[in-house]
């Protein structure tokens, strides 16, 4: 049925074109994520009405209706899949069709020597044109646990501390502070630290570099792809000493009551004292106290201290996904 479908370049197409398809999408990200994407939304129709996207739309040849997109972006020497969504009952071949368009674009495409993908809305059947195409895949969780009403709490709750429940006491001269602008670039340096030879490196090779984590948090901080950064719901654990960070929390509001964990990482001498449990519970708690009804979080499937964890911590998994990685070294 594919042949009703015409794939065309996505820079011939404006916002208006995919106004209806994307709004499709942001109610999809809202029933399975619990997610508002219309902010993102309305950032990629500004892109589109630019005209600077590379991708491709599969186009009916019946309605002349965009039925599916896809796009990218290019990051110096690598390019990164945004997005590939389609609808009605040639969704799941759209996609492929649309992938199998993309995929080979970018690995030919001058200059580009990796590609990477995230999509957390993917299908089973996504995966197809990514191993055909030489891809490495690490299957990772979109982990949720529901915040209690602080009012009816009950003693048992792990992620929530009772309201007569102190912040455990830390260790030698450390301090847990709320995040301020002066964090920034001595948050780069930790992320750099903390996947200094971690498996998620691989995943996403912005953490190899400061420069590179520094980029990784502007558009945490900056953008809305990963909702709206809350500042005040984020937190870093200092050394009054030094004034080195040694682990940091960061919050974005994705639903009105409900935060995503956008980066959590400790300082790898800093392991072992109970630091990410401490600030994922007092974050949690603070949330609580402020209406939220549930936090988020990603984490890779093979990063088992991680997801052990959060699971003891009453987080259980929403969906799966998978992290595609192609270098051109290895093909």
């Amino acid at each position: 049925m594919l042949h009703r479908y015409d794939v065309r370049d996505l820079r011939l197409f404006t916002g208006a074109a995919l106004r209806p398809l994307l709004l499709e999408e942001a109610a999809l990200w809202r029933t399975r994520l619990r997610w508002d994407y219309t902010q993102s939304v309305g950032l990629l129709l500004s892109y589109l009405d630019s005209r600077i996207l590379p991708g491709f739309v599969a186009l009916s040849r019946e309605t002349g209706a965009v039925e599916g997109y896809c796009f990218s972006v290019y990051e110096t020497q690598k390019a990164v899949v945004g997005d590939v969504f389609a609808r009605g009952e040639e969704k799941q071949p759209l996609e492929v069709l649309l992938l199998n368009h993309l995929l080979p674009m970018l690995q030919h495409t001058p200059g580009v020597e990796r590609v990477e993908s995230q999509l957390m809305l993917e299908s089973e059947t996504m995966q197809e044109p990514f191993r055909e195409h030489g891809f490495l895949a690490d299957r990772r969780l979109f982990l949720e646990a529901e915040l209690p009403d602080v009012r009816e709490l009950l003693p048992e709750n792990g992620l929530v501390r009772r309201p007569d429940e102190p912040v455990p006491p830390l260790p030698g001269s450390l301090h847990l502070q709320r995040w301020l602008a002066p964090h920034y670039q001595p948050a780069g340096d930790l992320i750099h630290r903390c996947y200094e030879g971690h498996g998620d490196s691989h995943i996403n090779d912005q953490y190899r570099t400061v420069q590179g984590s520094l980029r990784f948090l502007h558009n945490i901080v900056r953008f809305p792809g990963c909702g709206v950064f809350d500042a005040e719901h984020s937190f870093v654990i200092t050394n009054e000493r030094s004034g080195q960070l040694e682990a940091l929390l960061l919050v974005s509001r994705v639903e009105p009551d409900v935060a995503h964990v956008t980066q959590l990482c400790v300082a790898p001498r800093r392991r072992g004292y109970g630091l990410g449990r401490l600030l994922l519970r007092h974050a949690a708690t603070q949330l609580a106290a402020r209406g939220f009804r549930a936090m988020t979080l990603t984490v890779t499937e093979a990063n088992t201290p991680a997801l052990k964890l959060y699971r003891s911590l009453g987080f259980h998994e929403r969906l799966g996904f998978y992290a595609n990685v192609w270098t051109k070294a290895r093909s």
